[in-house]
């Protein structure tokens, strides 16, 4: 009578109980849609679940297969956390076994139950009798466990266990909404981001169209790919000008303090590794770096994350993109995928670039020898071939024939107005640089100042004026000839500059650390005696004999007075037919004079007047003003009947000066008729003691 008693008691305990627990239950649905974050559900769905169901401990656990992804347990003395049990649980466990069958198991005892003793040891600890586990799922996939200890043995009734059960499938399906909820947050967040990729491929596609230069892609690109990877640091690492190592081209980063020195912000080896190899590398400085980086471990410790992709464009390796995160996120397999796509649009801007310049280079190369050419169909006056018979010229062409054919330094000396740059034409005509250009320069004709950028081109901006690129006469005439005339003038500062180009076919554009190569064959003139001018010290020996190699020696027109009569009936037919007239005759009075006469002007000299003479001549005969050379060829000197070159020359220049009234520059001053230039002149007249006559 008594047990009966006892059992009615407690059915009407039970009775209260779960009506209060009904009242709890539906509490506890209604709170369950205030947690839209799945750990925020977790975390406090132990506390919830104890606040009406009876119970010592309550733990839930999200589970993937066999494998926990979270644990959040109660206990119900005052519900205070408890550490959960160790994530690596013996195999098969009892969560294990409820998880797959999807099935409730309830332990009467805990202290007799022996297929799951390990187990059972952390809730034995925290003061549980019994215990009943019961699964966490769907009708689509299973998602957990739910345990419930109590500290009493055999506390579970089967109206507690159903009570349990439709506890477990709320909390569920609660798990399962908020599962979904985040795997669809998950899926817009992707999908959004590859919009945001997909819009950046195409931004990266207009830049690549409108940045040629690939300093200002990588700083138009930065800000961008930074805010879709969230990086703090990209670079632009392309081989050096010798092609030996990598360097930094272009870098830039959210905040420049926070980056290390350039020098170590990216290491070196590991950009050359992936340029050798065309694969990219991903790593953290946390993991082992190769040992010749552990050196700059120290500097490398703020970028906790680096990624190298090789910039490869028809299967050539361009140079690398790197980029770094300064917090320890690592580069995903996705990560490298988009930044292979970015590298691929680089490499194109980077390829695109280098073509550019190099048309561009080309075209302005094309464009200088178009003008150059058309300055010399402008000036030349159609008389290059060398005319005469003489046994002087005839060595001299014979030297020409000999040294052509081979690309040997040419060093052309002679007087003023003798003809040698005729000779260095020869000399290119016969050689097998023929079809390519042959470029001159007159280095006494350019300021020091400009004679470098002449000779060696510059980069725009690189002095005041230069508002544009230059390409030099030595680029100009790769492949050809350069002309330099009147080379005792450079400046001993620059003449070390043009002994590396003889010697090492290199040199490079003022403002330019570019090295350049240039095939040019060298033909140098003068009419200064370089050897003099080495001894004083004015001019660099190793230079001098790098010139020297095979020198020619252009005589005098009055060593090869044979040669006047040709050279004579050659400028008149030549100019007659410029100024449209017929000179079929020259007297013999007028051919003897020209002959005997010194010509110190030589050729040029003789050039100018014959063409004096053709303007004067009315008729079909050469009328030449013998009246102008006659002082100098009747006057004697001496009691030989016959003056010395000196006297001759000496009074040949005190003539032109007093026609010139003693001016010396400008187009018709004594030096331009004399063929000279006017400090030479000025010089030559201190030498035979001429000085202007003082008028009363």
């Amino acid at each position: 009578m008594e047990s009966q008693r006892n059992n009615r008691e407690s059915g009407a305990v039970r009775h209260r109980s779960f009506a209060e627990s009904d009242q709890g239950f539906l509490r506890f649905t209604r709170q369950l849609r205030q947690h839209r974050d799945k750990e925020d559900l977790l975390k406090t769905l132990p506390s919830e679940l104890h606040t009406f169901i009876p119970a010592n401990t309550v733990m839930v656990i999200q589970m993937d297969g066999s494998n926990p992804l979270s644990i959040c347990a109660v206990n119900g003395h005052g519900l205070k956390s408890l550490a959960p049990p160790d994530f690596y649980w013996p195999t098969p466990s009892v969560y294990q076994w409820v998880h797959e069958n999807q099935k409730p198991l309830m332990i009467p005892s805990i202290a007799e139950e022996a297929n799951f003793r390990e187990n059972m040891e952390w809730f034995r600890s925290n003061g549980d009798r019994s215990l009943c586990i019961l699964p966490l799922g769907t009708a689509l996939r299973p998602l957990g466990v739910l345990c419930v200890g109590r500290s009493s043995e055999d506390a579970f009734s089967e109206e507690d266990i159903s009570f349990l059960v439709l506890a477990a499938d709320h909390v569920a399906l609660a798990l399962d909404d908020r599962l979904n909820f985040a795997a669809s947050e998950r899926a817009r967040l992707q999908l959004e981001n590859e919009r945001t990729k997909l819009k950046f491929i195409l931004d990266l596609n207009n830049s690549v169209v409108s940045n040629q230069e690939p300093r200002q892609l990588i700083q138009a690109i930065s800000p961008g790919i930074r805010n879709v990877m969230q990086l703090d640091a990209v670079a632009l690492m392309l081989p050096a000008a010798d092609n030996q190592c990598l360097e930094i081209h272009a870098m830039d980063s959210s905040d420049t303090e926070e980056v290390p020195s350039r020098g170590y912000a990216f290491p070196q080896e590991l950009a050359e590794r992936v340029f050798r190899a065309g694969k990219p590398w991903t790593g953290n400085t946390s993991e082992k770096l190769p040992q010749s980086l552990d050196k700059k471990r120290t500097s490398l410790e703020r970028f906790q994350a680096m990624c190298f992709v090789p910039l490869i464009r028809c299967n050539r390796t361009l140079g690398v993109l790197s980029v770094a995160r300064l917090r320890r996120e690592f580069f995903t397999h996705q990560d490298v995928e988009f930044l292979l796509q970015i590298a691929g649009q680089i490499a194109i801007a980077i390829d695109n670039a280098v073509a550019y310049r190099k048309i561009s280079e080309l075209s302005d190369r094309l464009a200088q020898e178009k003008l150059y050419f058309e300055d010399e169909i402008r000036n030349e006056l159609n008389f290059e071939e060398i005319v005469g018979n003489s046994t002087v010229l005839l060595r001299v062409l014979r030297q020409v024939q000999a040294v052509a054919p081979t690309d040997s330094t040419v060093l052309v000396y002679g007087e003023t107005g003798s003809g040698k740059e005729l000779i260095a034409r020869a000399v290119h005509k016969l050689s097998r640089r023929s079809s390519h250009p042959f470029v001159k320069l007159n280095c006494a004709a350019i300021p020091t100042g400009l004679l470098e950028s002449e000779l060696f081109g510059h980069e725009k901006g690189a002095f005041t004026g230069a508002i544009a690129q230059r390409i030099g006469r030595f680029e100009l005439a790769s492949e050809g000839t350069i002309f330099l005339d009147e080379v005792g003038e450079i400046p001993l500062e620059l003449q070390p500059k043009l002994l590396r180009v003889l010697q090492e076919r290199e040199f490079e554009r003022l403002g330019s650390s570019r090295t350049l190569r240039s095939d040019a064959r060298l033909i140098a003139a003068t009419n200064r005696d370089l050897h003099a001018m080495v001894d004083a010290q004015k001019f660099r020996s190793d230079l001098f004999y790098r010139l020297n190699v095979f020198p020619i020696h252009v005589p005098p027109l009055r060593d090869r007075s044979e040669d006047i009569p040709f050279l004579v009936r050659h400028f008149a037919q030549h100019f007659a037919r410029l100024m449209k007239k017929q000179i079929d005759t020259i007297s013999t009075e007028t051919m003897n004079a020209l002959v005997r006469y010194p010509w110190p002007g030589n050729i040029r000299e003789l050039q100018n007047v014959i063409e004096r003479a053709v303007i004067l001549s009315s008729g079909k005969e050469l009328k030449v003003p013998i009246s102008d050379l006659k002082p100098r060829l009747t006057e004697n000197e001496g009691g030989n009947g016959v003056m010395t070159l000196e006297e001759m020359e000496r009074r040949h220049i005190l003539y032109v000066l007093e026609q010139s009234n003693w001016v010396f520059s400008g187009p018709n001053g004594a030096a331009a008729r004399l063929g000279l230039k006017r400090p030479t002149l000025q010089f030559r007249m201190q030498k035979l003691g001429i000085t202007r006559p003082v008028r009363h």
